[in-house]
């Protein structure tokens, strides 16, 4: 009889070699495989300690990363990253706010980086060190040129409630001027949001109102073009813009449309010593039509034949200087 193989024979019960057991005998795995942040030899740890350690550093409290691959801030209403030399060392100028600034190991230095380093410093924002690979991982790939500036999420207010609460400052005296917003209509350059943030701020406005959808939002860029005045005027967010302007409307806020098809030429803008709020439209598009069936007037500005129109940016600032204007020539005669 030829000799068979271990554990072959038929007369013995129970698993066969090589079949790791059967039922309750089974091997048990090792269950399922670890996130690679999880895991201490992977670059995606080191990613997450860093991430952490900054948070503890500006906080002084461990810090949560976002959802999504570590350190991307790819997330919805994760952080931003600014990426380059130039760009880092102007959003750094322009006092754009920062949770860290990283910077490669081994770095070339350069005058830009060496101010870079300087400003966050200054600025008490953390100075972390990381590895190449790590920092094309956190920008997608960009070209960072060994630093890049972690920008945290903007919080923004709710937009009524902002209107709400100014209305009601203004209505006990606690603030002089009556209440005066722009809110944005499917404007999605975030240059021109800076540009009217920053006009808001010189004609003293109260808040920027932005859609939550298909619009602008607060990004490092419209920190840069605003100069320094979204520290100062708040950018409130609307769930849903049309909704917000119909509630500002039952406040006492009138709703003034801008376009080049109006019905009242904004020299003669009656309403402009009221609460008021201006909604501008995108170049190309103008008002959307519900917006625009809302407003409690269409207002145009005198232009030249030769040119079709006006940048949303340039827009809002000429109407708000004539508002100021007009605020100031009414207090004038009243005092």
């Amino acid at each position: 009889m030829a000799k068979g193989r271990p554990g072959a024979a038929r007369n013995k019960k129970g698993p066969t070699t090589g079949t790791g057991g059967h039922g309750r005998k089974a091997l048990e795995g090792k269950g399922p495989t670890p996130k690679a942040e999880d895991r201490v030899y992977h670059k995606a740890h080191r990613a997450k300690e860093l991430a952490e350690r900054s948070a503890v550093k500006r906080t002084g409290q461990p810090g949560r990363l976002a959802a999504g691959r570590a350190g991307t801030g790819r997330a919805k209403g994760a952080e931003e990253m600014v990426t380059g030399r130039n760009s880092v060392v102007e959003a750094l100028r322009a006092g754009v706010p920062a949770k860290a600034l990283y910077v490669a190991v081994r770095i070339e230095m350069d005058d830009r980086v060496r101010e870079a380093m300087k400003l966050a410093a200054e600025a008490g924002i953390a100075l972390m060190e990381a590895q190449k690979p790590e920092l094309d991982r956190m920008t997608d790939d960009a070209i960072h040129q060994g630093v890049a500036l972690q920008v945290p999420p903007y919080d923004y207010p709710e937009a009524f409630k902002l209107a709400e609460d100014t209305f009601e400052k203004w209505r006990r005296g606690h603030i002089a001027n009556a209440p005066l917003f722009v809110a944005l209509d499917g404007i999605t350059d975030p240059r021109n949001l800076g540009a009217i943030i920053r006009s808001v701020s010189a004609f003293s406005g109260h808040g920027v109102i932005v859609p939550e959808r298909r619009s602008v939002g607060m990004t490092a860029s419209a920190w840069k073009t605003s100069a320094g005045a979204a520290v100062r005027v708040p950018v409130a967010k609307a769930a849903n813009l049309n909704t917000v302007l119909r509630q500002m409307k039952e406040l006492g806020i009138f709703v003034l449309g801008l376009d080049g098809d109006g019905d009242v030429s904004l020299p003669g803008l009656a309403l402009a010593t009221d609460p008021v709020c201006l909604v501008v439209g995108s170049e190309g598009k103008g008002l959307s039509r519900l917006t625009r069936e809302l407003c409690d007037q269409i207002v145009s500005i005198p232009i030249d034949s030769d040119m079709e129109s006006l940048n949303a940016g340039m827009a809002v600032a000429i109407s708000l200087y004539e508002v100021s204007t007009r605020r100031a020539a009414a207090a004038a005669k009243t005092s």
